[in-house]
């Protein structure tokens, strides 16, 4: 008779006459370990209804339905009772609303649950739940991860790994969205065309990809380095309008780009002409006009004899 209730009803434990506990189906083993020899009102006390406080009180509930809290853990558990012959009681169990937790907690399988249960069906709609859920954070993360690849190289210069004038375009909207004050560096190199005709498109890479590393080296982190052209480069340095230190700057960008790069076993010589604009210099925000003054400023610095810098408002005919 126990062997047929602990397949058919995995999760019943039964009492002799005086309450005690005298044997645990399998599942019940499980959830409610040292539990034999137990009273079974030391291990549950009933909920609904309330009335049933010793043996003969139990016995009255025979066949309606129970709500269980076991003492201990504070876990609620379903239940019904039935009669035996000795005096004893069978008491069949079943999770409450907790059941995913309680299955996780107790480590039970679809094993520990006779195959009628409901809580099997139940079982297997929480595992393809879960893998259906796994499977679309995954997607999700991988949908994320392209997302943000597409996204930065949709601002970076492929070839330097430069900010690109997509990029450039985006800063200067922000800077004239918040009006923050900023100076606008053109930079173009002198001497690069020799590079890419005597030595070809490979030291020319090169060569760019080095004049990357020195511009990053000689910037802040807040400022803006980008590519906007084969050999043609804008800096934005955010906040910095001082002339004294501008000259500097732009000095020392000329010098570290004047040091010779070596592409093999040939060196490559080039240098770099600059025109600088300064917001503060033009009355409102006009970042086109700022470019263009920068630009006519850089080629002021090439007409010049190149390896120079000038500032847009130095120059005549500027307006601000």
């Amino acid at each position: 008779m126990m062997d047929a209730l602990d397949i058919l009803c995995p999760m019943h434990m039964r009492t002799d006459g005086t309450g005690m506990i005298v044997h645990l189906g399998p599942t019940a083993r499980k959830v409610f370990p040292h539990s034999l020899g137990r009273h079974l009102l030391d291990l549950f006390e009933c909920l609904r209804p309330a009335s049933a406080t010793d043996m003969p009180g139990l016995r009255t509930l025979s066949k309606r339905r129970l709500r269980l809290r076991h003492r201990q853990s504070g876990e609620t558990f379903r239940g019904v009772l039935a009669p035996l012959p000795d005096g004893g009681l069978i008491l069949k169990l079943a999770f409450g609303i907790q059941l995913v937790e309680d299955i996780r907690s107790h480590g039970l399988t679809s094993a520990d649950f006779e195959p009628t249960d409901l809580t099997v069906e139940m079982l297997y709609l929480l595992e393809a739940k879960t893998a259906a859920m796994d499977a679309s954070r995954s997607l999700n993360q991988r949908l994320q991860v392209a997302r943000i690849s597409a996204e930065t190289q949709a601002f970076t210069d492929t070839l330097t790994g430069l900010a690109n004038r997509r990029a450039l375009d985006h800063v200067l909207s922000r800077m004239g969205a918040v009006q923050r004050n900023f100076s606008l560096v053109q930079l173009d190199l002198d001497l690069f065309k020799q590079v890419n005709d005597t030595h070809g498109h490979g030291a020319g890479d090169h060569v760019l990809q080095e004049v990357a590393r020195r511009l990053l080296s000689e910037t802040r982190d807040e400022d803006t380095v980008a590519r906007v052209g084969g050999d043609e480069f804008t800096l934005i340095f955010d906040g910095l309008l001082d002339q004294a230190r501008l000259s500097d700057l732009a000095s020392r960008l000329i010098a570290a780009l004047e040091v010779p790069i070596t592409f093999g076993t040939v060196t490559c010589q080039i240098s770099a002409s600059i025109g600088i604009a300064r917001s503060c210099d033009y009355s409102g925000y006009r970042i086109d006009q700022m470019i263009e003054e920068a630009d006519r400023a850089l080629y002021a610095s090439k007409r010049a004899g190149r390896a120079q810098f000038a500032f847009a408002h130095t120059l005549s005919g500027i307006e601000g």
